[in-house]
């Protein structure tokens, strides 16, 4: 059985910082690439950050570059969204996604989600 299970939501303040965790099991971690998602009402959900099998390549959305960081621990299938510098846009409910087609951004690609974590982020 596949679960993702997501983690480090929580209230936080503008300017502050959150990590989110990510742990996976049911399937081999290390043969998909990862992506955080995050989506709030009444919109599309949009991908935050990506990253490749292996670790070695990762992609971010303009609105997050330089703030946010992703990165995985194949050892212990896990991924992980380090964010910093906060502002209220972020809040958000913040998914993990597998995708066995390796990194993309495209939601319709990636075949196993989480579900959620809640990041609101005030003034």
């Amino acid at each position: 059985q596949v679960v993702l299970v997501e983690s480090g939501g929580e209230l936080a303040q503008a300017g502050g910082s959150l990590k989110l965790s990510c742990a996976a099991s049911g399937f081999t971690f290390s043969s998909y690439a990862m992506g955080w998602f995050r989506q709030v009402p009444g919109k599309d959900r949009e991908l935050v950050a990506g990253i490749s099998r292996s670790g070695e390549i990762t992609r971010y959305a303009d609105f997050v570059q330089g703030r946010f960081t992703i990165s995985r621990d194949n050892a212990n299938n896990t991924v992980y969204l380090q964010m910093n510098n906060l502002n209220p846009e972020d809040t958000a409910a913040y998914y993990c996604a597998a995708s066995v087609y390796g990194l993309n951004w495209n939601p319709t690609l990636y075949q196993y989600w989480g579900q959620g974590t809640q990041v609101t982020v005030s003034s």
